[in-house]
């Protein structure tokens, strides 16, 4: 199966996905984050089930009734925004549906990447098929047949205020569906045979649905508002930041173990008795980890000495907080991520559009449209990814100090001052952490009025979306550097590590060479970055050790 992610960030692997669907039913009922991720970034094909067009096709006969009514209904025969007091006559109503998706797609801006768009057009077909929009059954069986034939929309980077919901992302998308910008057409489990067009700015979309034989959709009324009114956009960003941060934190537990063992810590800290006493489910995941990742080290027992009862006891008083208190940070990052996961899975059970068509038939105006439920966690992500790289920057920085490190070689240089070992490394990892405090300020704080004031508070998720996605990218980076210096330091050391820092240390090993005179070290660190980002550096732990949360 392809992986739909662009070069430029970090890169996923089909093999650690194993496990995820290749095939996803829309029947109405709410989607998973595994199944947002094998359709956005591995092509996953989708079917609608009939009962769901049913449904639709149900809610559309009430939506015609509208449109044949007198009365001025919004989304039928209105405006949109501050015009929605203009009633449209009915022989310009299938122009307003095109006139607002042409004026709403109004993007700027670098090209967003196929995942992401991807899972804004699956989200918002998930919609649909609630029959809650009034949307003819042909529009979703379009956005089905475009996904599995991968003809992607090109949607920019600047557009969306987060409310009402994504408006020119999905603007972007449904104007594609009626054969007009511009798409990428990218390789699909459904469609191995096409390419990539390797184009910015894609090819035109009329040319792509007459090659896949789709027919543009020709819009009726209230479908343009239906197309455009949802928070997929922010929420398909979140699932797949919920997907890479759960094999992040985990990571971080090993990475953090590597640490401990190298720089001659003590596990004792990471106590079941101990760790109870403060019941965070996260910390309590965390430090069970870490636990299981140092258990037997021979590098560990070397500097235990015995108690006044024989029992081998480590010499460490306290290890500095970055290696002492890990579990109580990646703890509150895994719950943070919990309530992230808690948030998107309300939102994969919803039905977003304005107005909407209720169970009992009735139109109504709402404003569930509203990004401030996904634009807060969103944020709250953004500060635990920060804090995670933050602690293992900290954790790099001792090995390289020849006052922290336990007597290890400065910048662990093979001869120093004549090399600079890992110094520069640090820097790098520094870097990365510094931009990812700066991508920590919450977007969702800020608001710019907008329609002439009738949209006047927005929730700006889609930027705190953008903002996580790049953070994701550099917590996955500040992870590899540790875990290239912390096996690096091991084989500094003249005793054997524990048998899961050792399989990590053998896993970095078969893709990068041990310590020596420096080398062109670029390409190590992203040699790791790959091993990181595509699960190997947990799957190799766990392999000697057993599951990792």
């Amino acid at each position: 199966m392809s992986t739909l992610h662009e070069a430029g960030t970090t890169p996923p692997t089909r093999a650690a996905d194993a496990d995820l669907p290749q095939h996803v039913v829309l029947d109405g009922t709410p989607l998973t984050v595994d199944q947002v991720v094998a359709v956005a970034r591995y092509g996953a094909s989708v079917e609608i089930q009939a009962k769901a067009l049913t449904r639709m096709a149900q809610s559309r006969a009430v939506i015609d009734d509208l449109a044949n009514d007198t009365v001025p209904h919004y989304g039928v025969s209105t405006g949109f925004g501050a015009l929605a007091r203009r009633h449209i006559p009915a022989e310009m109503r299938a122009q307003l549906q095109v006139s607002l998706v042409r004026s709403h797609a109004a993007g700027s801006g670098p090209e967003v990447e196929t995942e992401v768009v991807r899972a804004l057009q699956l989200l918002r077909l998930a919609t649909l098929v609630t029959g809650h929009t009034g949307a003819r059954p042909v529009t979703a069986q379009t956005y089905a047949a475009m996904l599995n034939a991968g003809i992607t929309p090109v949607v920019h980077e600047y557009g969306s205020l987060g409310c009402s919901g994504d408006l020119a992302p999905l603007a972007h998308v449904a104007l594609a569906a009626m054969g007009e910008g511009r798409v990428q057409v990218v390789p699909t489990a459904s469609t191995s045979e096409r390419v990539s067009t390797g184009s910015t700015s894609g090819v035109d979309a009329a040319r792509a649905l007459a090659d896949a034989g789709i027919e543009p959709l020709v819009l009726a009324e209230k479908e343009g508002l239906a197309l455009i009114n949802g928070t997929d956009g922010m929420l398909g960003m979140l699932c797949l930041a919920i997907h890479d941060l759960r094999r992040l934190l985990t990571t971080a537990d090993v990475a953090a173990s590597l640490s401990v063992e190298a720089l001659l810590g003590s596990d004792a800290p990471f106590a079941e008795d101990l760790i109870g006493m403060r019941p965070h489910p996260g910390q309590a995941a965390s430090a069970s980890n870490m636990r299981r990742i140092l258990a037997g080290s021979p590098l560990m027992a070397s500097h235990r000495e015995l108690d006044d009862a024989g029992n081998p006891a480590c010499t460490r008083v306290q290890d500095a907080y970055s290696l002492r208190c890990a579990p109580q940070v990646h703890g509150a990052a895994r719950d943070t991520l919990e309530h992230a996961a808690t948030v998107a899975g309300r939102e994969l059970a919803s039905a977003i559009d304005n107005p909407v068509v209720t169970s009992d038939g009735r139109v109504e105006s709402n404003g569930n449209f509203h990004g401030a439920p996904v634009g807060y966690v969103l944020d709250f992500l953004a500060i635990a990814a920060a804090d995670l790289a933050s602690m293992s920057e900290r954790r790099t920085d001792r090995f390289l100090d020849v006052s922290r490190s336990e007597g290890l070689p400065a910048f662990l240089a093979a001869d120093p001052g004549v090399d600079s070992g890992h110094m520069i490394a640090q820097y790098t990892a520094a870097g990365i952490v510094s931009e990812m405090k700066r991508l920590a300020a919450p977007a969702s704080v800020d608001s710019i009025p907008s329609s002439a004031m009738q949209e006047d508070h927005v929730s700006m998720g889609w930027a705190g979306a953008r903002k996580l996605r790049r953070s994701v990218d550099g917590l996955t980076r500040v992870l590899a550097i540790e875990v290239l210096t912390a096996t690096r330091a091991l084989d500094l050391r003249e005793q054997a590590p524990a048998a899961g820092t050792g399989a990590v240390h053998d896993a970095v090993r078969a893709v990068v060479p041990g310590p020596g005179p420096d080398r062109y070290l670029a390409p190590e660190i992203e040699h790791v970055v790959q091993l990181v980002a595509g699960g190997r550096i947990e799957a190799a732990a766990a392999a000697a050790v057993g599951h990792l949360d």
